[in-house]
């Protein structure tokens, strides 16, 4: 059975001027269950984690900072979004449902987060939407039970995973591969352990050439048991934040190779939606429910 990480606190509601971005965790859900795609029981609830999950990654200073809200103001200002208690909650509970999304993962071959794909934040501050990295505090959750001993990242937002890059480059456990914008934030970038920069308009031919030539090699190269997909659709022309050149077909067919290659090689894959900020919000909402559809269609 898919099972996909959802609480309403996901649709926080933010000062004007920061709601659109939050608008898709409410209609995404709806849609699915509308379509028929899923049915209540594929949706469970996270909660608030162990703090010990989430200090694995996020140095205690930064963490506390964030729950106390004490972050000194230029710091809070690179997160973008207003600070708050129940903002910061939120993040810790996005985090508990890619942790749980990840034991699914192990159970059923595939799980979701509905939202997540925090890759901006590093183990020491946030920035960029980003509070907590929540496949990071995946990863090190089941490094720590013994469920995994290497973990692929397959990061295919339009923004570099720069957060990402930062907390594992110097554990070799975790293999970092982002493809993303070459002309997009974070305009000083970190090192993944692969990184592939993509010209400005890159299309859906050029794209998925690039990415089914690199990441089959990739999984035989590094042999992981388990993968990180952080699905973003700001891949798609019609973003605002995004510089490439993919249409809704395309970032479909990117989402249908990267989870059949997982279901072919038997490698379990967690999902985080990542971003998504076309102008239509119908865009962003076919675009994510695709992922959806598809993990329904090759898994179950």
């Amino acid at each position: 059975m898919l099972k996909i990480a959802y609480h309403d606190i996901y649709k926080h509601p933010l000062p004007e001027g920061h709601r659109f971005p939050m608008l898709k965790y409410e209609l995404l859900p709806q849609q699915l269950l509308h379509e028929g795609t899923c049915a209540p029981d594929n949706f469970f609830e996270p909660h608030i984690p162990e703090d010990t999950h989430i200090l694995r990654v996020h140095t205690e200073a930064y963490y506390k900072d964030l729950k106390n809200i004490t972050l000194d103001a230029r710091a809070a200002r690179k997160i973008g979004f207003p600070l708050s208690e129940k903002l910061v909650k939120r993040e810790v509970i996005i985090a508990d449902g890619t942790i749980k999304a990840s034991e699914f993962a192990l159970k059923y071959g595939v799980a979701m987060n509905i939202a997540g794909g925090t890759h901006h934040a590093y183990s020491n501050r946030g920035e960029a939407f980003c509070l907590l990295n929540d496949q990071a505090i995946g990863a090190r959750y089941l490094f720590n039970k013994g469920l995994s001993k290497k973990v692929l990242i397959v990061d295919l937002d339009v923004h570099q995973g720069n957060g990402t890059a930062e907390i594992f480059k110097n554990d070799n456990k975790v293999f970092t591969f982002s493809m993303h914008g070459k002309g997009n934030y974070p305009f000083k970038k970190e090192q993944s352990d692969l990184d592939i920069a993509l010209e400005n308009n890159t299309d859906d031919d050029a794209y998925l050439c690039i990415l089914k030539e690199t990441l089959t090699k990739l999984i035989e190269a590094q042999n992981p048991d388990f993968i990180y997909y952080l699905c973003g659709v700001d891949v798609l022309a019609s973003d605002k934040l995004g510089k490439l050149g993919m249409t809704l077909e395309g970032c479909k067919a990117r989402d249908r190779f990267v989870l059949q290659t997982c279901k072919n090689k038997q490698l379990p894959v967690m999902c985080s939606m990542g971003g998504g900020y076309s102008p239509d919000i119908k865009i962003i909402i076919e675009a994510h429910a695709n992922t959806f559809r598809l993990a329904q269609e090759i898994f179950f």
